[in-house]
């Protein structure tokens, strides 16, 4: 149903989940877990996997937290996309290496929930992409300090308002990882 009519397929984007980026999350090891078992998944389906890597003064790439937490191998010939911008579309090769895939919708994982996941599904949602949030995948870090609200929120709005998204000719939804299909 996406705006991709020749772009029948699927990829698991898995975004951010960098040890800087996660190491405060709350359920850290329970939302890495589950996109471990996300990753498995599509793997085993033929899905393709697309890992999304953020780099910014604060996450110098090549640093220790730059890096991908342990718990997930990037698999050679698996995409990599480094970003420097919220929007994981936003002056880098996603939206190339998603065209070769054949992708037309994209079922999306990672951190932080209020900044680079909430920009990429809006960026891909208004750029023509069906979207899927898994609604027990992702996390952000406590932003509490700064005036934001505690964690579990900033994710259990995320995954509301998602869940309500409504564009013509495109689909959102917000599911669980047990009822996601990573297949069309």
């Amino acid at each position: 149903m996406s705006a991709f009519t020749d772009r029948p397929g699927s990829a698991l984007l898995v975004i951010d989940v960098q040890v800087g980026v996660v190491a405060g999350a709350p359920r850290r090891d329970e939302v890495v877990a589950r996109i471990r078992e996300l990753v498995d998944r599509a793997r085993a389906d033929d899905v393709p996997v697309v890992w999304v890597q953020h780099s910014d003064a604060g996450l110098p790439e090549g640093s220790d937290g730059w890096a991908y937490v342990p718990e997930l191998e990037i698999r050679d010939g698996e995409p990599v996309v480094h970003k420097r911008y919220g929007d994981s579309f936003e002056a880098t090769d996603l939206e190339e290496v998603l065209a070769r895939a054949g992708v037309g919708r994209i079922v999306v994982v990672g951190a932080q929930s209020d900044m680079c996941i909430r920009s990429t599904i809006h960026g891909a949602f208004t750029r023509g992409y069906d979207v899927t949030l898994v609604t027990d995948a992702h996390t952000t870090e406590d932003l509490t300090a700064w005036g934001a609200p505690a964690p579990e929120d900033v994710i259990a709005h995320t995954n509301l308002y998602w869940g309500n998204q409504r564009a013509p000719g495109r689909s959102a939804e917000a599911v669980p990882a047990v009822e996601v299909v990573l297949g069309r």
